[in-house]
C-alpha cells in the first residue's frame, strides 16, 4: 500500500547518523545523500529523511509511529542499541508485546523526535 514514508529532520548530519545506525540494525544499508535529502531505499519502499520543503523547522507528528520490519528479535535489539548509541532516545526498551502474539518491538525518537518501531514475530 505504501510507497514511501518522508519524515523531517532539522539536522541531517545527526539525523543520517542515527538512522544509518538504527536501520543498518535491521540489515539496510546506509543512506545516499542527495541534497538537503537522505533517501534509504529497500525492494517494499523509500524512507525520505529531509529538511521540510516549505523551510519551517520540522517536527514529529503526535500520535504518529513508523514500523519497521525486523527479521529476528537480535535485529530488534541492535536496532534500539544502535539508535539510542547514536543519538536517538528511547520510547520503549525492547521486548515482548502483548497486543499481537509473538510480537517483539523497540521503539525509538529520532534527533527531532520521529517515532520508530522495529518489530518482529518470535520464533514459537
Amino acid at each position: 500500500m505504501f510507497s514511501h514514508i518522508v519524515v523531517g529532520a532539522n539536522d541531517l548530519s545527526a539525523a543520517k547518523r542515527f538512522y544509518d545506525a538504527a536501520l543498518g540494525a535491521l540489515g539496510y544499508g546506509p543512506g545516499a545523500e542527495m541534497g538537503e535529502r537522505i533517501v534509504y531505499s529497500a525492494d517494499t519502499g523509500i524512507l525520505l529523511v529531509t529538511k521540510p520543503f516549505d523551510g519551517a523547522p520540522a517536527s514529529f507528528g503526535n500520535g504518529v509511529t513508523i514500523g519497521l520490519t525486523a527479521p529476528n528479535v537480535a535485529a530488534v535489539d541492535a536496532f534500539h542499541a544502535g539508535g539510542v548509541a547514536a543519538g536517538g532516545s528511547d520510547e520503549g526498551a525492547p521486548g515482548p508485546r502483548d497486543a499481537i502474539p509473538n510480537s517483539y518491538a523497540a521503539y525509538l525518537r529520532d534527533p527531532t523526535g520521529n517515532k520508530l518501531v522495529a518489530w518482529c514475530v518470535k520464533a514459537g
